[in-house]
C-alpha cells in the first residue's frame, strides 16, 4: 500500500491551471524530490497534499484513506518551505523540531527523530548554529 497517493489533482487559480490531471504515488520509506522551474506547480502540488489547497479534481489518499476534503490538521502532513519559513532565534534543530513540539510529542522523540532527519540530510554539523535569511 501506499503511503501517499494522488490521483488524477487538477488544481487552477482562476484561469491558470497548476496542475493538470497529476497522480503520484509515494511509498512508505521512500525519499523523493519534487524538482521544476519556477511556477510549474511544485508548491500547489505539496499544498494540495497539506491540505492548504482544495482541488477541482482529483483525489489524495495517505494510508489508504481518503483525505481530498479533510483539513490540514487531519492529514498528519506538513511543509517545510525553501525561504522565509525559518525562525531566525532558533537553532537548525529547534527549527526542525517546532512542528513536533507543537503537537506536544514527548522531548526524546523529538530529539531521536530531529537528530535522524539532520543526519538523512547530511548535516549534523550544523544542528546548533542559527539559520542565516538573506533577503
Amino acid at each position: 500500500m501506499s503511503h501517499l497517493k494522488i490521483e488524477n489533482i487538477v488544481k487552477k487559480y482562476e484561469t491558470q491551471t497548476a496542475l493538470n490531471n497529476v497522480s503520484l504515488e509515494i511509498k512508505k520509506g521512500e525519499f523523493i524530490c519534487i524538482l521544476g522551474s519556477s511556477g510549474c506547480g511544485k508548491s500547489s502540488l505539496l499544498r494540495v497534499i497539506a491540505g492548504l489547497e482544495n482541488v477541482q479534481a482529483g483525489s489524495v489518499y495517505i494510508n489508504g484513506r481518503d483525505v481530498t476534503t479533510e483539513p490540514p490538521a487531519k492529514r498528519n502532513f506538513g511543509i517545510v518551505f525553501q525561504s522565509y519559513a525559518l525562525f531566525p532565534n532558533l537553532t537548525v534543530f529547534e527549527n526542525i523540531a517546532y512542528g513536533l513540539s507543537v503537537k506536544k510529542i514527548a522531548k526524546g522523540e523529538i530529539t531521536t527523530r530531529v537528530n535522524e532527519m539532520i543526519e538523512t540530510v547530511n548535516l549534523p554539523e550544523h544542528k546548533n548554529k542559527r539559520v542565516f535569511i538573506k533577503i
